[in-house]
């Protein structure tokens, strides 16, 4: 888990480690201190090794700008966080369970 923007950029751009260990997809809060969850997005997307990294924004906004923006950033999901903790919990239990469960990623090891 990385405390800031700068510190998941930094770790998810450059990534060489074991392919069995490379992240599935990414959490991402859009307030996050140093680097902004938009801008640690657009990264994302503009990198060929992370573009089809799946990223879910879980986030407190609940403007309509956010979400766009998200969206046309290439955001996978846009989930707005519970302030109740139980129903935070289970809803971060669901995402893992689609994500790394069922979901399927269009590249191979070989890419990253």
């Amino acid at each position: 888990m990385a405390r800031d923007g700068q510190e998941a950029l930094d770790y998810l751009l450059a990534y060489h480690g074991p392919c069995e260990d490379r992240p599935e997809v990414v959490l991402l809060d859009l307030k996050l201190p140093l680097v902004d969850g938009f801008e640690v997005l657009r990264q994302l997307r503009a990198n060929e090794a992370t573009r089809f990294l799946p990223v879910v924004i879980l986030s407190s906004s609940r403007e309509e700008r956010d979400m766009a923006t998200c969206y046309e950033l290439g955001a996978n999901s846009y989930i707005q966080k519970s302030l109740d903790f139980t129903k935070f919990t289970e809803s971060v239990r669901q995402v893992g369970q689609y994500w790394l469960g069922l979901n399927e990623v269009p590249w191979t090891c070989q890419r990253a």
